[in-house]
């Protein structure tokens, strides 16, 4: 038996950054999380050999313990005393390291997938919390819709469906490390979204409330490190996005568009300026 997977792309339409606790050195969180139908695909089988056994396409991914699948497919034998073994092949579409959680997806996917293979009946909460030991976005990606998260990412509350709309993604030829953003964040001068009116924008259905709202906390920190995020921001603008934000930490920035039209003009005109370019759907 096999069992195939998707693992979607999410992106921030809010990002806040509360303050940084005192307990552990972690920043607190508020964020509003959605997904596109640009999808990693995941192919899960059970073996003979007591072991986990992971493949991609992408030649410069590790498939060994440092892999999120492998981390988290281990935890769920390890928590569940199982002897069976695994093999999962994935199919990376997703770009790496680009602020739109490939690889929380991916290993939310493998959480999803190996319960149903292995008929473990676990709740996407117990799925959750797995999840969390592996990465702060994939008790997020275990849900893969539209979500108010908090904490570190621990706390998932789902919301309805962001309003549909075209997304256009840009990843410069570059990625940042999130350890280091955060590390370098200054707390003191940052812009804080209002996340309650995205909030409520999204449970009204309402597109223009919502462009109106989003925003990013830590945008600042990455465009003085890498201008070109905000090149690529400003050009999405420009060119007629009726909004443009960096996912994540970045260095991916999405615009979104209720017009095709329009869209295909955005995704026209940064194909020349950036290799990395998509223009996909938001998940229902």
């Amino acid at each position: 038996m096999e069992i195939m997977e998707k693992a979607p792309a999410k992106i921030n339409l809010g990002l806040d950054v509360l303050k940084k606790r005192e307990e552990d050195g972690y920043h607190e969180l508020e964020m509003v999380m959605a997904s596109v139908d640009l999808a990693d695909k995941l192919l899960i089988k059970e073996i003979p050999q007591n072991q986990i056994v992971v493949r991609t396409n992408a030649t410069f991914l590790p498939v060994d313990e440092k892999n999120n699948v492998y981390q988290a497919l281990s935890l769920v034998k390890e928590k569940y005393g199982i002897t069976k073994g695994v093999s999962v092949d994935i199919k990376k579409n997703v770009p790496v390291a680009a602020g739109l959680g490939g690889g929380s997806s991916d290993a939310a996917a493998a959480l999803r997938g190996i319960n149903r293979l292995w008929k473990l009946g676990l709740t996407k909460k117990e799925l959750c919390e797995i999840g969390f030991e592996v990465g702060t976005d994939v008790p997020y990606c275990v849900h893969g819709t539209t979500a108010f998260v908090t904490g570190r990412g621990e706390f998932v509350e789902e919301l309805p469906p962001m309003p549909q709309c075209w997304v256009i993604l840009v990843k410069p030829q570059f990625s940042v490390s999130t350890k280091k953003i955060f590390a370098n964040l200054k707390m003191e001068g940052m812009e804080h979204p209002d996340i309650d009116k995205l909030r409520e924008s999204i449970v009204e259905q309402d597109y223009e409330k919502m462009v109106a709202y989003v925003g990013n906390a830590m945008e600042k920190a990455t465009m003085e490190r890498r201008p070109i995020v905000r090149d690529i921001k400003d050009r999405m603008i420009k060119y007629g996005a009726d909004a443009a934000l960096m996912s994540g930490s970045g260095p991916t920035v999405f615009g979104l568009c209720q017009n095709y039209s329009r869209a295909k003009r955005i995704y026209n005109g940064l194909r020349g300026f950036c290799k990395e370019v998509h223009i996909v759907r938001t998940i229902k």
